[in-house]
């Protein structure tokens, strides 16, 4: 697998706890910085209030959000030089057409839903882990 950061934006707890458990299960080891809400996230991406920015491979990026939501943040990453070119995976729970439509116009870069069982979870991130970590080539950040 490519080193480098993930950087996970949920606010849900669980979801992080699920997350982090399904990248063990599925081997990906890579250093994974949790935001919990779409503004740190675009804190640490943009280095403002005191974070220094981060470079991270790929953001995984809930929707539903306090403070900024997740369209909010793909909008900011995307119109910004320093961010447009990370990928961005939507990973969500919503089932709205409106909610794909718009995270593709917006720049992102897959959208995946959110399964309620956990082993068919812990599946999928490691399809992501093995597309987004090892067989893409990411652009130059």
């Amino acid at each position: 697998m490519k080193d480098g950061t993930i950087l996970l934006v949920e606010d849900n707890e669980d979801d992080v706890m699920l997350t982090m458990r399904a990248f063990k299960k599925q081997g990906i080891l890579n250093e994974v910085v949790h935001a919990k809400d779409g503004s740190i996230a675009i804190e640490l991406l943009l280095g403002k209030n005191g974070f220094d920015p981060i470079k991270p491979i790929i953001v995984l990026l809930d929707l539903q959000m306090p403070k900024l939501n997740g369209l909010e943040v793909l909008k900011i990453m995307k119109e910004n030089e320093a961010t447009t070119n990370i990928p961005v995976v939507v990973l969500t729970t919503s089932s709205e057409e409106e909610d794909v439509v718009k995270s593709y116009n917006l720049g992102a870069n897959s959208f995946i839903r959110k399964p309620v069982d956990f082993e068919q979870f812990a599946k999928n991130v490691g399809q992501l882990g093995l597309y987004w970590l090892v067989l893409n080539e990411p652009p130059p950040l």
